[in-house]
């Protein structure tokens, strides 16, 4: 057999190897790429048992799921039962405050309307400010958010939970400070921070409303966040 006949087949055999392996390895690089190419939000809190079992190769894996806040029943400042976390499409903003602080509540409650301010014609977004008082009423909050009226009502809610101790589920469920001023029965002390979860339930961000840079922050993780939720629920995002 001649050279020439030898290196055309090699040539043959090497094109053929190309052909069968490039478009394959390109499929996987660029899957990897594609899956990769976006920021996720951390999620926060302990990952715990869900009672169900992943089998893999054979073997039985329980299965574990991050912390997810439990729904809770409130009262707006109109009176209307609201259903926290009751949608699985939707993503919250929440604080605490009370009706009688006119201190770090009234802050809170003013860097939140520029927040809904900005979201106002995003039906993705909930915004809720819960009382921690349970001396708080529907009426108590009407007054306290009257300055916000243009905007409190469709996606931004000031609420009171009347069934369950606030402070509790504050530290429990949502992972922040929240208590009895020692000193002053009718006093609380709370986190400073709002808290954005995912349609999971679960915390995606804590953000200190001390510093401009932390609520600046917040406005650009909602929409990142918002992103992840159109890709991972893009049917759910469009019944909506």
């Amino acid at each position: 057999m001649s050279n020439t006949t030898q290196r055309k087949r090699f040539s043959k055999v090497i094109i053929l190897v190309i052909v069968l392996l490039v478009p394959g390895f390109l499929y996987l690089l660029l899957n990897r790429m594609g899956s990769n190419e976006y920021v996720k939000l951390p999620i926060y809190g302990d990952k715990v048992l869900s009672g169900k079992v992943n089998r893999k190769m054979g073997r039985e894996i329980p299965d574990t799921t991050y912390h997810q806040l439990a729904p809770v029943d409130f009262v707006n400042s109109e009176g209307d039962s609201l259903r926290f976390l009751a949608s699985d499409t939707l993503i919250t903003v929440v604080h605490l405050f009370y009706t009688q602080d006119t201190a770090l509540s009234r802050v809170m409650m003013d860097n939140l309307y520029a927040i809904a301010n900005r979201f106002k014609n995003n039906s993705s977004l909930r915004l809720l400010s819960i009382s921690v008082d349970p001396e708080d009423n529907a009426e108590k909050l009407k007054a306290y958010v009257q300055p916000y009226e243009g905007l409190i009502g469709k996606y931004w809610n000031a609420v009171y939970a009347p069934d369950i101790d606030m402070l509790k589920y504050a530290r429990e469920e949502m992972l922040i400070d929240a208590m009895q001023t020692p000193a002053d029965t009718n006093g609380f002390v709370f986190s400073n921070n709002y808290l954005l979860i995912d349609s999971q339930r679960r915390i995606r961000g804590f953000y200190d409303i001390n510093l401009k840079t932390e609520v600046d922050r917040l406005t650009d993780e909602i929409k990142l966040q918002m992103v992840e939720e159109i890709r991972n629920n893009p049917l759910k995002i469009e019944k909506k």
